[in-house]
């Protein structure tokens, strides 16, 4: 692997540092294409890497009809609806969970709007561990049952994401299960940097000249961030790509801080927009979002449902690309950013669908799912003093 030198915390997120050199990239065909290929700039140590699902080496899409579509002749999709359970959260699951195996541990823990919680629940069952989820009270059923199905025990927190964040948390400090929590744990970001290597190397070893994604929490573009900018320190690229952030009108406290004006009521309603899986009230990395913005020369865009879904249509019949409308947000911030000057049509321009949604057949096994608001009651549903 490549050294760790140390880790340096900005804006809220810790960042882990290598000893930077251009042996640290990889190259020649890539042979399987996965996040593995990047273990020389991963916080791994040498050996077989453990975890059993294949993750990462999605596709980076031309998709000429959407090209055409938006007039923007040299668009990419990096299309991360191709992981096992349909989601960049893949990646970070995968990482957290072979650091887990490594040290022997047994137990899982995230909180998670969905599809977090559907990939820990997924990876855990293949590596063998157990998945403790927490989720809000109005987690989508199916998600529920998808995690449950899965073999995970899942927490409903009355009080919403923040409390299921917070009780996450405070469960990994009681019981010492392994934190897959995203802006907490720095492997979530280690393992989300990979997209920008995968990007950079499958458009010939070039980066774009823009970036954009969805934000909810805001580890994917922060990531993003630390990936093209790693390859910089390595010496193979001479920049980074211009940062675009896209969350949903109905939720977007970092659009506001951006824009420097406080949100309204209608703009921090996660309950009422379509795009759950960016509908974050306190970002869990917000600060180091904003940075990697300002700090790229990007812009932050907030979009409507109507265009949320209009995207959804879009990516399928342009694209052949099923995404939920969280996944979508980066084309429909795109073409928000184009109308808004923010973007050039020219330019080589990435955007990333982070997810689809995917069902789950039939309804959560009986005793998998319930509510909880205090660790007493986790406690007692797990059946064990120990825990």
């Amino acid at each position: 692997m490549g050294r760790v030198t140390g880790s340096v915390h900005t804006a809220g997120c810790e960042w882990l540092q290598y000893d930077y050199a251009p042996g640290l990239v990889p190259s020649g065909r890539p042979e399987p294409f996965t996040m593995w290929r990047y273990t020389s700039l991963l916080p791994l140590a040498e050996g077989p890497v453990g975890y059993p699902l294949p993750v990462g080496g999605t596709p980076l899409l031309p998709a000429p009809a959407l090209r055409s579509a938006l007039g923007t002749p040299s668009l990419w999709v990096k299309d991360e609806t191709r992981g096992p359970t349909a989601s960049n959260k893949d990646r970070a699951t995968a990482l957290v969970i072979e650091d887990g195996l490594r040290r022997g541990l047994d137990t899982i823990t995230t909180a998670s709007t969905g599809n977090a919680a559907v990939a820990t629940a997924f990876g855990a069952a293949a590596a063998g561990m157990r998945a403790v989820i927490f989720v809000s009270a109005d987690c989508q059923e199916d998600k529920l049952a998808l995690m449950a199905q899965a073999g995970a025990w899942v927490f409903q927190a009355p009080g919403g994401y923040a409390a299921a964040v917070d009780l996450s948390r405070a469960a990994v400090a009681e019981f010492g299960w392994v934190d897959r929590n995203t802006g907490v744990n720095p492997l979530t970001t280690e393992a989300k940097k990979t997209v920008a290597l995968e990007i950079w190397e499958q458009l010939g070893r070039r980066i774009p000249d823009v970036m954009v994604a969805p934000v909810g929490d805001g580890p994917t573009l922060v990531a993003l961030e630390k990936g093209f900018a790693e390859l910089v320190a390595c010496g193979v690229a001479a920049r980074r790509p211009r940062l675009v952030g896209v969350q949903a009108q109905a939720c977007q406290p970092l659009v506001r801080a951006w824009l420097g004006s406080s949100p309204t009521s209608d703009e921090l309603a996660p309950g009422s927009t379509v795009a759950d899986g960016i509908a974050v009230l306190r970002p869990a990395v917000g600060d180091a979002v904003l940075r990697a913005v300002r700090s790229s020369d990007g812009a932050m865009v907030a979009v409507s449902d109507t265009e949320l879904m209009e995207a959804v249509g879009l990516l399928a019949s342009t694209a052949g690309v099923g995404a939920e409308p969280a996944g979508a947000a980066s084309v429909a911030g795109l073409r928000s950013a184009l109308r808004d000057g923010l973007v050039d049509p020219g330019e080589t321009i990435a955007v990333l669908v982070t997810g689809r949604e995917i069902k789950a057949a039939g309804s959560p096994p009986q005793g998998r799912v319930a509510v909880a608001d205090r660790l007493d009651e986790v406690r007692q549903a797990l059946g064990s003093p120990a825990v």
